[in-house]
């Protein structure tokens, strides 16, 4: 079984982080994820850095510029973890822009997630039309779950939609705005939590985008079976670096 849908159905509430491969410095990747699996993390999404990422706050943009300066790309990324199965058990979903796949093929691209132990992929601007139409059968041949997103501006239809060609979790972004951290969710992000909730579709969902410490860890997990923290954490290891993982992971699951 797929090691997303193993950590899925596991009796509990999922904390997923999200960092950006070769940073703060390149070889960096492979001691974050080990460090985040040792405390606690139940999945990590690997973040292939782009030069042109829309979907991102300036915290992740700013940690993909230096990434891409300090000298990370496709074929580093995948040689960094060639052996990432020897030590690392839990779920690693690497999440970028579909143009580095595209450029670097999307069959070898997933032929080679399947082959270093990926077990899934988002891609926020990869259409789920386009998806479905033209690469599913692909990603579904390498064993990788496709992970869409979801906005409180997506329709009922789409959602469904989604719901329908999904085979893990949807990815549930808390407001139409860009990545980044913020104290809390108001009404408005609470009313579409429970909308959502009330839709009971198949696939669980992990939301996304504003959380960054126990209290919004706990409010969103109320209404979705995990939560999603990138920019917190990226922001945490621009400031503290690298050897309080520890810390940032308690201070979440208190």
């Amino acid at each position: 079984m797929n090691r997303i849908k193993a950590k899925l159905k596991e009796d509990k509430k999922l904390l997923s982080i999200y960092f950006t491969a070769g940073y703060p410095n390149i070889n960096d990747t492979v001691s974050i994820i080990k460090d985040l699996e040792k405390n606690g993390v139940d999945m990590i999404e690997i973040g292939l850095p782009f030069s042109d990422p829309l979907a991102d706050g300036p915290t992740i943009q700013d940690s993909s510029t230096q990434a891409l300066k300090n000298g990370m790309t496709t074929e580093v990324l995948f040689n960094q973890l060639k052996d990432i199965r020897k030590t690392v058990d839990i779920p690693l979903i690497i999440m970028g822009y579909f143009n580095p796949m595209f450029q670097y093929g999307v069959e070898a691209f997933c032929k080679t997630c399947k082959e270093i132990g990926i077990d899934g992929l988002i891609i926020p601007d990869l259409p789920v039309d386009v998806y479905h139409e033209e690469y599913q059968a692909i990603f579904e041949k390498f064993g990788l779950i496709n992970v869409f997103l979801i906005t409180p501006q997506t329709s009922d239809e789409r959602i469904r939609f989604i719901d329908s060609i999904s085979n893990g979790f949807i990815y549930m972004v808390s407001s139409a705005s860009t990545t980044g951290a913020q104290s809390g969710f108001g009404d408005e992000q609470t009313a579409y939590f429970e909308r959502i909730a009330k839709m009971n579709l198949k696939n669980p969902q992990i939301i996304g985008f504003g959380i960054s410490n126990n209290d919004t860890f706990t409010q969103a997990t109320k209404y979705a079976k995990g939560a999603i923290i990138g920019s917190a954490f990226v922001k945490h290891v621009t400031n503290e670096g690298i050897t309080s993982i520890s810390k940032f992971v308690k201070n979440i699951l208190k």
